[in-house]
């Protein structure tokens, strides 16, 4: 495929660079960050949520030219690299029925409007009528993966079939969906890092792209993070770690979040970074933890109970 430069726009990461040494690298993460994840965005977002329990949208994409997108788009990282980071990504996202359908399960008995925003309805033979808001959204991010990979390469690719764990209950309900829960927020918030940080790596089309999924990821986050935090109100950091970092026995076999990321990094052909696109992605890990992290401390009980007492 014949690479063309793109015309000359507007960086959404700040100031552009040829080539991207590490302090570069992190002012463009740092530019996105305070932009996308700005304290007020994310209450717009979380505010946005009994909204749609009410009446649900899905958030809009922009125009993307996608016929612009090329190779010269991508910036301090190579090429093959971000291709297999592609790869990997498409591969975690295709499966997208099967997290919703889960999340749906661990939901609906608790919490039946949120079930419904995740999974959508199901009818009594146990077909989907409706799809949830969360897949609704959530579907369109492996076909544009395809398309920018096609795009790059000239080729078609078809994502890996995974099977994603299933609905697993135990005789409290409430103690699988905090678990639950905190994995899906975790997943969020990693793709949420993970698109912040390949759209400080590209420019043009290509950045259109990835700003679009990840202000999926941010909205998704957001949504989840807010609405858990008032349905665990009594939720803390110990309890948190222990509950991600281990399996709930030694026979029991459901992933834990060490499990989780050393899966992901191989998926995402992490032995083929560079240290400095290594550092940088731990650092928007972290930057972005500071940034929902002060977020999460605005709210409060009486701000959740108001935000969500004419919907529950």
């Amino acid at each position: 495929m014949l690479n063309t430069l793109s015309p000359v726009r507007e960086d959404l990461a700040g100031q552009s660079y040829p080539s991207l040494h590490y302090l570069q690298t992190q002012r463009r993460i740092r530019s996105l960050i305070d932009k996308y994840i700005a304290v007020e965005k994310l209450h717009d977002r979380l505010q946005d949520l009994p909204i749609q329990f009410a009446n649900p949208q899905p958030r809009p994409w922009k125009h993307i030219d996608w016929q612009t997108i090329n190779r010269n788009q991508i910036i301090g990282l190579d090429a093959e690299v971000f291709l297999s980071i592609l790869i990997g990504a498409m591969d975690t996202e295709a499966p997208i029925r099967g997290y919703t359908q889960t999340s749906r399960q661990y939901l609906e008995k608790l919490h039946p409007q949120m079930a419904r925003f995740v999974g959508g309805t199901i009818g009594e033979d146990g077909g989907l009528l409706e799809l949830g808001l969360w897949e609704k959204e959530e579907r369109q991010h492996t076909p544009a993966l395809i398309k920018i990979y096609t795009q790059l390469t000239g080729e078609k690719i078809t994502p890996k079939v995974r099977t994603v764990r299933s609905y697993l209950p135990t005789d409290d309900p409430h103690e699988d969906l905090y678990r639950h829960g905190l994995h899906r927020i975790a997943t969020e918030y990693g793709a949420t890092c993970l698109y912040i940080w390949l759209m400080a790596h590209t420019t043009g089309a290509l950045q259109d792209v990835l700003e679009e999924l990840a202000q999926d990821e941010i909205n998704h986050t957001t949504k989840f993070w807010g609405f858990g935090v008032w349905t665990f109100p009594d939720t803390g950091l110990m309890r948190i770690g222990r509950t991600l970092i281990k399996t709930r026995s030694q026979n029991y076999q459901r992933n834990n979040l060490m499990r989780t990321l050393r899966r992901m990094m191989g998926t995402l052909n992490w032995n083929a970074w560079s240290l400095t696109n290594k550092i940088t992605l731990f650092f928007t890990f972290a930057y972005t933890m500071h940034r929902l992290w002060s977020w999460n401390k605005t709210l409060t009980p009486e701000y959740l109970q108001d935000l969500f007492e004419t919907t529950y």
